[in-house]
């Protein structure tokens, strides 16, 4: 009896491996898309109304968005439009400030806190930090606090100095890290994901270092992606009009990418990292 319960017993034991074949076209063009990384500025208002946005999300197959903007009534427009395919984010732009100079508003905290009182972001960003100034420490450590004592999200365009310098200030803090690094190398991004636990990021703008020149992934972001499937999710940043002029080539650019990996990967960094961060159901 035992040696016919033994060799069972060690087949069990074995490790289940994950089917790797990637998801291909066919795959990646069913997959629900998560845009997190989507702006509605004052300058789209007119070209591309709530209406025009949502039938080029239809026609994309873009479910949801996590949308902020310069000023943040145009997140607002969105999300009082149709709030199950908005997720909204508070972003402090506005009139003369702007990402430069944003630091400076002497009522950017106050600004913050009144939109967070009025609306349901679920956010704060996305905000620029491009160089580090001990001057903007006493701020950030304001905004910091709200989004850890609110359970917010930070959504920060910047290189690796100022995403350390919040984890810094709130070692608790949940941060989306805008174009995963922009500039950073893969590299850089892997290092960063292994240090922090609670940092996400959206890969807009990086589509073309994601894949090579060959036509496949890069080898170093798939290293990256296929170690941290759980906390990537994809971006158009419609930051201007031309953004939205090309939404159908953004898209379809990200779907490329996604059906170069295995699915449990593809659908994951299509939706699903986004269904776990922000307690939505997507389809």
């Amino acid at each position: 009896m035992r040696a016919l319960i033994l060799p069972v017993l060690l087949f069990a034991a074995l490790p289940v491996w994950a089917d790797d074949t990637p998801i291909g076209p066919e795959g990646a063009a069913a997959l629900p898309l998560f845009d997190a990384h989507m702006h509605y500025s004052e300058p789209a208002w007119a070209n591309y109304p709530p209406a025009t946005v949502i039938e080029l999300m239809d026609k994309n197959g873009v479910a949801m968005a996590l949308v902020s903007s310069s000023p943040d009534e145009g997140t607002i427009k969105l999300w009082e439009h149709a709030p199950e395919r908005f997720v909204p984010e508070v972003r402090q732009y506005r009139g003369q400030w702007g990402p430069g100079n944003w630091t400076r508003d002497p009522n950017a905290f106050e600004y913050i806190l009144d939109r967070l009182d009025a609306y349901p972001h679920e956010g704060i960003g996305e905000f620029h930090i491009h160089r580090l100034n001990r001057q903007d420490e006493p701020l950030l450590r304001q905004i910091v606090k709200a989004a850890k004592t609110r359970d917010l999200y930070i959504h920060i365009h910047s290189d690796k100095g100022p995403v350390e310098l919040l984890f810094w200030l709130e070692p608790a803090s949940k941060i989306i890290w805008a174009h995963a690094g922009m500039s950073e190398p893969a590299d850089v991004v892997e290092e960063m994901m292994a240090k922090y636990d609670t940092l996400y990021a959206d890969t807009s703008y990086r589509e073309y270092d994601i894949l090579s020149r060959e036509g496949g992934l890069n080898p170093d972001w798939k290293r990256v992606l296929l170690r941290f499937p759980d906390r990537f999710m994809i971006g158009s940043d419609t930051w201007a009009n031309e953004q939205w002029n090309i939404y159908d080539r953004l898209i379809a650019e990200n779907r490329r990418w996604l059906a170069l990996l295995p699915r449990d990967v593809a659908e994951k960094i299509a939706y699903k990292n986004a269904e776990h961060l922000f307690k939505r159901k997507i389809k």
